[in-house]
């Protein structure tokens, strides 16, 4: 009995050490910092690492055996990123264990350095890039990359069977201004040590940048559809234009709405193709991306938002024809805010590119009432990494966006757009129902025709807008979703044509 009690007694010893660190540890660190003027961090790349190419940076890789918790075999392993190239400040990295928190220290012989000749005995007192994480969920033999934090507060995650695709961010600064845009970058991290059997990771992480510091603790969940718990409290050095929170960046080159710039065999190259968001009011709304002429910024007002995202629905590998890249496996960003996030919008930013190497999309929740400096902002939700079980209207939702001329035999100046909808409520309607299509239009623009009808292929309903556009200089936006008997069936779709 007695060395009963003093077993649990070490037990509960033991868990009060590691719970010694904890997010509000994290908290008082971004209040300080909050308080002081900003110091950028040293660059101190010795002249080995100035001026990488790209292939040279690439051909740095962090030894597999050297994986954090690799020797005792725990679920999930850490590896880290060699400073240079894009990524010259150094990240510090700590583990949390139940003996307390200990330094994870830079050592040139964690890396082989491929065909690079460098005097690695040069290279001592750098720190790393960022990390990555290994989890195993496609097969349980093998430990795939999960996570990644590499460059200022950029990290993207995989779920089951997916392929990178759009990043998220901690935090986005004027975003979209012409002062230009402030990136934070998380300068240091703790990961909490894992129990043998654990299922989820334990990430604390720091957030600086010259107007704003900030605490973010991430509870990763690996499957099928992966999912990150973000708890954050950011505090304003200074006023912003615009703050950014839970922002999500991808890439659309050109889709079946959006004609290539090119030739390309490939029908469509983008890693999303729409932003999806559930207003507070619980009505939904899908605007397809594009890729515009020059910057394009929309969005979506409303109170305490139940979810935004920017996903990828389009699933058939037909539409993308690329067996190296696979955009049809590339994960939708899917945010859901915890607790009431107040007035606000959700604004997504739009930016020309040349070519599909560029991240041109960025979207975000910008509140109304953002926090005087030196104040907490508390705010919370879960970022969930989507492709098997991807985040829909209940009701039915648009599945493809078309645009071609009025008149396809006889072209005229007017436009026509085809948008197909899908989803059980329109599956349960006789093909003659008398659906009907509601949309409105801007002032820039008249309409000519608007049909709705059944897409007897899908059992969905296929939707036709003529409209003729009168200053081709000025965008135009539309709206449409579909009804029957004064009852909504559909989604809501919302497009933006950018100005000629």
């Amino acid at each position: 009995m007695i060395f009963a009690r003093l077993a649990a007694l070490l037990l509960v010893a033991l868990s009060a050490r590691a719970l010694a660190f904890s997010f509000e540890d994290v908290a008082a660190r971004a209040k300080a910092l909050a308080e002081q003027p900003y110091k950028k961090a040293d660059n101190t790349l010795p002249k080995e690492l100035q001026g990488l190419t790209y292939d040279q940076y690439r051909d740095i890789r962090f030894r597999p055996d050297k994986a954090l918790w690799r020797g005792a075999k725990l679920p999930f392993e850490v590896m880290f990123f060699h400073q240079g190239l894009y990524y010259e400040q150094p990240v510090r990295m700590h583990e949390i264990t139940s003996q307390g928190v200990r330094d994870i220290r830079f050592d040139p012989a964690l890396f082989d350095y491929g065909a690079n000749t460098f005097d690695t005995s040069k290279l001592k007192g750098l720190g790393f890039a960022g990390f990555r994480v290994h989890y195993a969920i496609n097969t349980p033999k093998y430990k795939d990359e999960v996570l990644v934090f590499l460059g200022a507060s950029y990290f993207r995650a995989l779920g089951k069977g997916q392929r990178y695709g759009l990043s998220a961010r901690g935090l986005a600064i004027d975003t979209a201004i012409m002062a230009g845009e402030e990136f934070p970058r998380f300068s240091e991290f703790w990961l909490e040590r894992p129990a043998p059997e654990s299922k989820e990771l334990r990430i604390y992480a720091l957030l600086e940048s010259p107007r704003a510091t900030g605490a973010y603790r991430f509870v990763l969940k690996p499957g099928a559809d992966t999912a990150m718990d973000v708890r954050a409290r950011v505090f304003m050095r200074e006023n912003v234009t615009k703050l950014g929170l839970a922002p999500l960046t991808s890439m659309f080159y050109f889709g079946e709405n959006n004609r290539p710039p090119i030739d390309d065999y490939r029908p469509e190259v983008h890693d999303s193709d729409g932003l999806s968001v559930q207003a507070g009011t619980g009505e939904w709304l899908w605007r397809p991306l594009v890729n515009p002429k020059r910057l394009l910024v929309t969005s979506f007002t409303t109170v305490n938002p139940l979810g935004f995202g920017i996903l990828q629905r389009d699933r058939d590998w037909a539409s993308y024809q690329d067996l190296e890249a696979r955009y049809d496996l590339r994960p939708s960003g899917w945010v859901e805010p915890k607790g009431k996030w107040g007035a606000g919008r959700v604004e997504l930013v739009q930016i020309p590119t040349p070519d599909e190497t560029n991240d041109n999309i960025v979207a975000y929740w910008v509140p109304d009432n953002p926090p005087p400096p030196k104040q907490p902002l508390d705010f919370e939700y879960r970022l969930t990494w989507q492709r098997e079980s991807e985040t829909r209207p209940p009701l039915s939702w648009v599945v493809q966006t078309r645009r071609g001329h009025g008149y396809v035999r006889k072209p005229d100046d007017s436009i026509s757009y085809v948008i197909d909808f899908d989803g059980p409520a329109l599956h349960k309607l006789a093909a003659d129902a008398p659906v009907e299509v509601v949309f409105t239009l801007d002032p820039n623009a008249e309409m000519l025709e608007s049909n709705a009808y059944r897409n007897e292929i899908t059992g969905g309903w296929r939707t036709t807008l003529r409209f003729k556009r009168l200053d081709d200089k000025k965008p135009v936006e539309l709206r449409a979703f579909l009804r029957l008997n004064n009852a909504t069936l559909s989604e809501t779709w919302s497009y933006v044509l950018p100005p000629t």
